[in-house]
């Protein structure tokens, strides 16, 4: 499933929701455009939530605490996050035109909030020098289960080389996940493979992907692609290694 939302006249984005074509993700997730000197609260009894700056300046207040945070962009800054248990809440008041991302999932779990700075999730290079120089990235991951047990969630970016692909080789898990897209043009684009599904994603889209299924992508020359990407684990079930598509695995070898 894919998707091509715009923001509303309150300057929000609606991704994905616990009901309706994308209740299978396990997400609630929206993207939110602030005005300078615009105000917002998050937070809801029963629900973990991650609050990530995708651009702009901000101030993040929760619990009688404040990080001021700025990224000019996903493509030449690291990642501000700030994540909450449920009956937790959040202000983000900014100071410049600023994008905010937002990810809900259910959590009973009480756990400390955490701000997360880029020296805190830094990017890494992944397949440099495999597969014909063709699926170079940068990846980082600000939480999963093996940092924040106590989250039902996994957060993470990916910063694509131009023309090259991520997600590969073809691989898939359990849980559904979900991708959104930024391009460092507004006529970048790329395509996401869902199944046997082909999508074309471009800036501000995104793919929402079934457990089982595969979900390589790839981006067109002379374009520079992000991507947040963002995992609900199942109960007794986290997400962890991905599974490889067989039919694919004799890559590694050449």
């Amino acid at each position: 499933m894919f998707g091509y939302p715009q923001f509303d006249e309150s300057g929000e984005k609606i991704l994905t929701t616990y009901e309706g074509p994308y209740r299978d993700m396990l997400m609630d997730i929206r993207v939110y455009r602030l005005k300078a000197g615009e105000r917002r609260s998050f937070g809801r009894s029963g629900e973990e939530v991650a609050l990530l700056l995708l651009e702009g300046e901000v101030a993040f207040k929760w619990g009688g605490k404040e990080q001021a945070a700025t990224r000019q962009s996903v493509f030449t800054e690291g990642p501000w996050a700030l994540h909450l248990c449920g009956g937790r809440t959040a202000e983000v008041e900014a100071t410049s035109t600023s994008k905010v991302l937002v990810q809900y999932t259910y959590n009973d779990n009480e756990f400390d909030s955490r701000i997360y700075c880029p020296e805190d999730a830094p990017f890494g290079d992944v397949c440099r020098g495999k597969f014909g120089d063709t699926a170079n990235r940068r990846v980082n991951t600000i939480f999963d289960y093996k940092s924040a047990p106590y989250s039902n969630m996994v957060l993470g970016e990916v910063l694509n080389d131009k023309g090259n692909w991520s997600g590969y080789i073809p691989h898939h898990h359990p849980q559904p996940e979900v991708y959104y897209f930024l391009f460092d043009r507004p006529e970048g684009f790329g395509a996401s493979f869902v199944g046997e599904d082909v999508y074309k994603s471009v800036d501000g889209s995104f793919s929402a992907i079934l457990g089982g299924l595969t979900h390589p992508q790839v981006c067109a020359p002379g374009f520079e692609m992000y991507t947040c990407w963002m995992i609900r684990h199942f109960k007794g079930n986290p997400w962890g290694p991905r599974i490889d598509d067989e039919r694919y695995t004799w890559l590694y070898d050449i």
